[in-house]
């Protein structure tokens, strides 16, 4: 098989997977029922944010399907919501981004885990705490040399690992004399503690409590660092929906609905017990812990295991048309306005000359993740608010219409002088000159380097999970968390995807430079 039959192969089977991503969006698509809405608040569905790349026991893919999420979080605010006589209706979002997402009003609540702190009731306001917890320290089950955080403190052969952006990193930050590693995942923390790269891991006790106890060689020791308190979020001024939520998390207290939940999760512990002076002993079994469990240790076979990847597609599928149609879309723009900026840096008068290039060198200096944050959560505050959908197109687009507009100088600078000069010497206007001799034959030139790039923009696409919109690369982070076991797996389908549904371009490519190829042979 020749390469272009191998591509158009791979084209075929791009379009069926296409075909089958809409099918099952159009199955999986549901209509909910119509809902009276709350008279007091005006709203018939309590959206709440959350991450469900975050993990149990918080809110995470039920492993058995993961199309729904579950977790004591999950079932905390369904029972506020069913209090309120309304429905819950979960929002993604990244965690670092929750807090921030309330000014958007992209959701009502935030309930996530979050950590009722003086730095995070700057910027929301908080609920009644509906759970108490700590932090807690893990370490390899051979190492006796550390009993407490005190025996890693003081030691620059010592190193303690948390999440970015946790308030297990602040608790850290405050505690001198540690040398402190980052992780976006705690996945990977474990991970790096198991190779002997750090000496211990701070994350809150239920964290551990549900991922530890899978992992061999590690175990968590039974001091608390820190007592912390749970809260839910809400926008600053929204102080009508924090007192109902309030009046709900009481209500669940007391009819001891709130128990029951966590009791099922095995959350429920001393701190819990003393703050609602409930001593009588459990009667609630751990169904949803034992669940979780028992899934984490069950072995798979080969094609079990196939079975379960398989099982991933409807969802990979779906975030495979987000991929594609960002990333077409913002590739677009960054064509269009490219061009228009390489035009104007080379034909234009001085002062466009300098406003392109200055445009163009300042776009290409700054990281494009820091641009999409700022055209997401920076522009509202100027009054612009931008969808996630828009932000991300955007976003993409601007950055590399940059690095478009460098490579049609560069096509557009290798045409020798002279044909332009014979063309006006024809009579042709300039106009005419740049459309019908320079253009044509800098398009061929360049459409190699335009093909790379619609590529590195399809995989910094996954940048946009950053403003929430669920592609590949936040699926895939959400089912890794969830099969942390299938990490290797997992990152090996989407990696496939990401292959498959580049090498169609790079097949259109090479036609549409053959055909310019062709077109200027005989124009010759």
């Amino acid at each position: 098989m020749n390469t272009d039959s191998f591509l158009r192969a791979i084209v075929s089977v791009v379009a069926a997977i296409f075909i089958w991503y809409i099918h099952c969006g159009s199955a999986l698509a549901e209509n909910p029922p119509s809902l009276s809405p709350n008279k007091e608040l005006g709203i018939s569905v309590l959206r709440f944010g959350a991450d469900a790349s975050s993990g149990a026991p918080y809110c995470f893919a039920d492993r058995k399907d993961p199309s729904h999420i579950k977790g004591f979080d999950v079932d905390v605010i369904e029972a506020i919501a069913e209090q309120l006589h309304i429905k819950a209706e979960h929002v993604q979002n990244t965690w670092d981004g929750l807090i921030p997402g309330l000014d958007r009003n992209m959701y009502d609540v935030v309930i996530d885990g979050v950590v009722i702190t003086p730095e995070h009731q700057e910027g929301a306001l908080f609920s009644a705490p509906y759970y108490f917890s700590s932090y807690c320290l893990v370490i390899r089950n051979a190492d006796t040399t550390i009993h407490s955080l005190a025996d890693i403190q003081g030691r620059r052969d010592k190193y303690v690992g948390t999440l970015t952006g946790s308030e297990a990193l602040d608790y850290l930050n405050k505690t001198n004399n540690l040398n402190i590693k980052q992780y976006d995942q705690e996945i990977d923390g474990y991970k790096d503690l198991m190779l002997g790269r750090i000496d211990g891991f701070v994350i809150d006790q239920p964290v551990a409590m549900y991922y530890v106890p899978a992992i061999t060689g590690l175990r968590m020791l039974e001091q608390p660092l820190d007592t912390i308190r749970y809260g839910i979020a809400v926008e600053k001024n929204n102080v009508k929906l924090i007192e109902q939520i309030n009046e709900a998390i009481f209500a669940l207290q007391r009819s001891g609905k709130l128990r029951k939940i966590l009791e099922r999760w095995n959350l429920w512990n001393t701190s819990m017990a003393d703050y609602l002076s409930d001593h009588n002993p459990s009667a609630i079994p751990p169904s949803e812990y034992k669940e979780y469990m028992s899934s984490l240790h069950s072995s798979l076979t080969f094609w079990e295991r196939l079975q379960r990847y398989w099982s991933f597609m409807p969802l990979f599928s779906k975030a495979a048309g987000m991929t594609m149609t960002v990333s077409i879309s913002s590739m677009g723009l960054a064509i269009i306005l490219g061009l228009i900026l390489a035009v104007l840096r080379i034909y234009g008068p001085p002062p466009i000359q300098f406003i392109a290039v200055s445009y163009i060198e300042i776009i290409r200096g700054t990281p494009l993740l820091i641009q999409l944050l700022i055209i997401f959560y920076g522009l509202p505050s100027i009054g612009i608010a931008l969808n996630p959908f828009l932000a991300g197109w955007l976003g993409l687009g601007l950055n590399y219409a940059a690095s478009e507009a460098e490579n049609y100088r560069a096509g557009l600078m290798a045409i020798p002088k002279g044909q332009s000069e014979a063309a006006i010497a024809l009579g042709m206007t300039n106009w005419q000159t740049l459309r019908h001799v320079i253009l044509p034959q800098a398009a061929r030139i360049v459409m190699p380097p335009v093909t790379n790039d619609f590529i590195a923009l399809m995989k910094d696409s996954s940048l946009v999970s950053m403003i929430t919109l669920t592609e590949l690369t936040q699926t895939y982070t959400g089912l890794r968390t969830t099969y942390f076991d299938d990490y290797f797996g997992i990152g090996i389908q989407v990696a496939i995807i990401y292959l498959l549904i580049g090498l169609p371009f790079v097949y259109i490519s090479r036609r549409l430079e053959r055909r310019l190829r062709t077109s200027l042979g005989k124009n010759k």
